[in-house]
């Protein structure tokens, strides 16, 4: 099991939006997270700064294969053409990255 963390910043004209979206995730879209070997999957957001904190572990053997599957997927490819505008990436993600990965630095079970 790998735990990840990640980070994005949400427009402040869509934090509403960004909210109402995830009271109610398409139950396909969590299939496929489930499918995709992702549990735990939390999004938090902390105003007046308008970031999200994504963290999840991932229970599979091939992360690489698992997110090109989510990615593929045509019904979450829909999903993200809802959320993708809501969110702002960081300046300082690494290429490649739209949610900026974090280093984990400390763990307690």
């Amino acid at each position: 099991m790998q735990r990840m963390g990640m980070v994005i910043g949400v427009n402040p004209d869509q934090v509403a939006t960004y909210k109402r979206l995830h009271e109610a995730v398409w139950s396909e879209v969590l299939d496929l997270i489930s499918r995709c070997n992702i549990r735990n999957y939390t999004i938090f957001l902390r105003e007046p700064e308008n970031l999200l904190f994504g963290t999840w572990e991932y229970h599979g053997t091939d992360f690489e294969a698992d997110m090109a599957r989510m990615a593929a997927d045509a019904r979450n490819q829909e999903w993200w053409s809802l959320t993708i505008p809501c969110q702002r990436p960081l300046e300082t993600r690494a290429e490649g990255e739209w949610w900026a990965r974090m280093e984990e630095v400390f763990h307690h079970d």
